[in-house]
This record gives C-alpha cells, sequence and structure tokens, in this order.
C-alpha cells in the first residue's frame, strides 16, 4: 500500500487543504491517505481563541468525509507536548509494518525539510511529495528535491494543484465577520456556527436558507418582512441590528411542528414542559425555536430570550425582546384593525406600542372565549405602571 501522511493544524481544514488531499489521493495512486491534525503544532503556536481537541478533531473529520481513502488520526492531537513528524512516521510504520509512506508538505514547508527534528531519519523513511503553486515555485522546488536526493536519497514526488489562496489564520478572521463561508465545507460551517468557534456570526444569507428550509413556503414570506422590520426597529431606538436580524430570522423555525415533535425538542434539552405549556400549542415554538436555534446556530442569550418570550412577552423585557415582539406583530404581511397606528406608534414609542400590542392580543383572546397566558397579562400590567 502507498500510504499518505497529511500534517496540519486544520485549524480549521478549508477547500485548499480537501482539494490538495484530493489532488494527492489521485496524483500519487494513494490507497489510503492518514489525515493527522497537530496537537500542539513544534513550529508555530495555537491561537488563543481555537477549539480544544476534540473539536479540531471532529473539524478534520467533517472536513475530509468527502475523501473516500481519508482516515483522519488521532496520533498527535490528544498530545500535551508537541510531536514531531519523524515520530509519528515512526508508530505508523510499526502500526503499518511493510507499507510505503508518502509525506505531503506545502512548497514552504518542503524547502525546509532538511531542518526538521530528525530529518534524515524522517527523509529516509518516507517519500516527500510537495503541493506545487504553479510555475512560480518550480525551480526552487526541482533545486531542493535534486539536494535532498544527493544528501537523503529521497526522492521527491510533485502534486500538481489549484492552490486556493487562503489560510486557516485568514479564514478565522473572515468568519468573525460573518464571512469565509466558500471557503468551507457547509458541514464544517454548521458546526463553526453551532459553536460560535472563532468568535464566529453567521453568513446571512446562510442563516436565511437554513431558517427558510425550516418553514412551510407560505410562512417564509412573514419571516422575510419580520426581519426587515426588527432591523428597521433597531436601528431607530439604538438596538444591535445583527442580533435582531438573526432572531428575526429564527423566530419561528418550529412553528411547523406538530406538537409531538415539539415536545421532543424539550426532551432533548431535558425540559419537561408543564400542563400550560401543552395546554397553548400555538405558544410552543417560540421557547422550543428558541432551545432549537441556540442548538444549531449557537444565538447568545439575548437573541434566545428575544425569541423564548416574543410570543407571551414578560415583566421586564429587554429592548431587543420588544422589538422582535412588535416586529412580529406589524411586519407588512399583518393585516388587522389598528395595525397601521401600531406600526407609527412602534417608531415614537416602544413601550407604548408594547402597550397597545398586548391589549389587542389579549382583548382577541377573550372575544375568542380563550383565557390568556398569565406571563401576557403581567407583562401588560407591569408596562402600564412602568408608563404612567
Amino acid at each position: 500500500m502507498r500510504i499518505g501522511i497529511f500534517g496540519g493544524t486544520f485549524n480549521p481544514p478549508h477547500i485548499g487543504h480537501i482539494q490538495g488531499a484530493q489532488a494527492a489521493v489521485e496524483q500519487l495512486a494513494l490507497d489510503k491517505l492518514l489525515v493527522v491534525p497537530a496537537g500542539i503544532p513544534p513550529h508555530k503556536s495555537l491561537p488563543e481563541n481555537s477549539p480544544d481537541a476534540n473539536m479540531r478533531l471532529e473539524m478534520t473529520t467533517l472536513a475530509f468525509e468527502s475523501i473516500a481513502v481519508a482516515e483522519i488520526s488521532d496520533l498527535e492531537i490528544f498530545s500535551d507536548e508537541p510531536i514531531y513528524t519523524a515520530q509519528t512516521v515512526a508508530t505508523l510504520k510499526k502500526l503499518h509494518p511493510g507499507e510505503t509512506f508518502v509525506l505531503l508538505v506545502g512548497t514552504d514547508m518542503y524547502l525546509t525539510l532538511e531542518t526538521w527534528k530528525d530529518s534524515e531519519t524522517l527523509l529516509s523513511s518516507v517519500t516527500p511529495a510537495v503541493f506545487s503553486r504553479g510555475l512560480g515555485d518550480m525551480e526552487k522546488i526541482i533545486s531542493h528535491s535534486k539536494m535532498l536526493k544527493e544528501r537523503y536519497g529521497a526522492d521527491t514526488e510533485i502534486i500538481d494543484n489549484d492552490v486556493v489562496v487562503i489560510s486557516s489564520s485568514e479564514l478565522r478572521e473572515l468568519l468573525g465577520k460573518g464571512q469565509g463561508i466558500g471557503y468551507i465545507t457547509d458541514t464544517n460551517y454548521s458546526y463553526i456556527i453551532a459553536g460560535r468557534l472563532y468568535g464566529a456570526r453567521p453568513n446571512w444569507e446562510w442563516l436565511r436558507q437554513r431558517s427558510y428550509e425550516m418553514h412551510d413556503s407560505e410562512r417564509i414570506a412573514h419571516v422575510k418582512g419580520c426581519e426587515a422590520e426588527a432591523v428597521s426597529l433597531a436601528k431607530r431606538w439604538g438596538v444591535d441590528m445583527d442580533d435582531a436580524r438573526e432572531a428575526a430570522i429564527l423566530h419561528d423555525i418550529t412553528k411547523r411542528l406538530s406538537l409531538e415533535e415539539n415536545v421532543q425538542i424539550f426532551q432533548d434539552h431535558g425540559i419537561v414542559p408543564d400542563e400550560r405549556e401543552l395546554s397553548e400549542e400555538k405558544l410552543l415554538h417560540a421557547k422550543t425555536g428558541a432551545h432549537l436555534a441556540k442548538t444549531l446556530f449557537g444565538i447568545s442569550e439575548a437573541v434566545f430570550d428575544a425569541i423564548f418570550w416574543h410570543t407571551t412577552g414578560r415583566i421586564g423585557m429587554s429592548e431587543l425582546e420588544k422589538i422582535i415582539f412588535l416586529a412580529d406583530f406589524i411586519e407588512p404581511e399583518r393585516d388587522f384593525p389598528g395595525v397601521d397606528e401600531m406600526r407609527a406608534l412602534s417608531y415614537e414609542n416602544v413601550d407604548a406600542a408594547m402597550i397597545l400590542g398586548l391589549e389587542t392580543s389579549l382583548k382577541d383572546l377573550y372575544d375568542r372565549g380563550i383565557v390568556p397566558n398569565p406571563l401576557s397579562i403581567d407583562a401588560l400590567q407591569y408596562l402600564r405602571s412602568s408608563n404612567k
């Protein structure tokens, strides 16, 4: 067997890593590709905001799942001290006696191979294979390969690779700005957003698409309207517009689920719903939606609360919570007596708009013979007493 060894911090792995690995498998006729994420890399320190070893191992697994012959090795990642490539290769040779090992490295690393720890032992144990970035580095590669052959007897193989101009450090910076989605697999992007790794913020188009997939088609217009209204209100009242946008996009993600499915979400999160919650099926989605959004999209506590309370309200609502409550109430798709007055009031006096909204909602329930949720009654009384 020809076994490729592909090491790195993969912090996070990006499409350049994957495309390079695929090119190596095909061009070098590898029977197996061992991807070895480093625990503590010998040549550089991990950034302070790096995910822990288990998370990086999971990201690496997700990234290379499309390559059939790829296997993820944990030989290095859980170590508390640096493990050098020569040590890893020695371990692998014991695990796979008699096999041929090909060490995959980028051009910059290749040009320094002879400076690596125990380089002579390493180069006698593996065939170095270098990812060429194109004609610009070929002269250096050829010159260096001659030196390695003369000095160590190592025969270099060259991988013709379409270079993706991105580094993991650049990708980390982009993720913190809600960008970089094109440089990473969707499964890894979902994993990073769920854990808010690297301080990542969701790409809005990606988040909208995920939300819309969870809705019946006729509800999407409401979600779009709620988003636009929430951002507009947030701008008017000096509330974080990103938080408002995120809460609005996600506020109804469990709306179409059955009672049984909503209860299952509670159970998945270790929550036992009470009898009132089970009897108010139309209100249940706010609570389950908040929990599911936390699990899938790593929302903040402020956004969680805005989603959680957007149907009933509560005593002492934050400005963000009020904005999502109002945006859900007055978005352009809404059409009920008094909605125009409430829209205008929302931009003049938030608390007055909340009072009107709660009064309207409670009157509708009473008129239909439905006993309102006490939280809504308490919220209305609190707002009235606070705004005398």
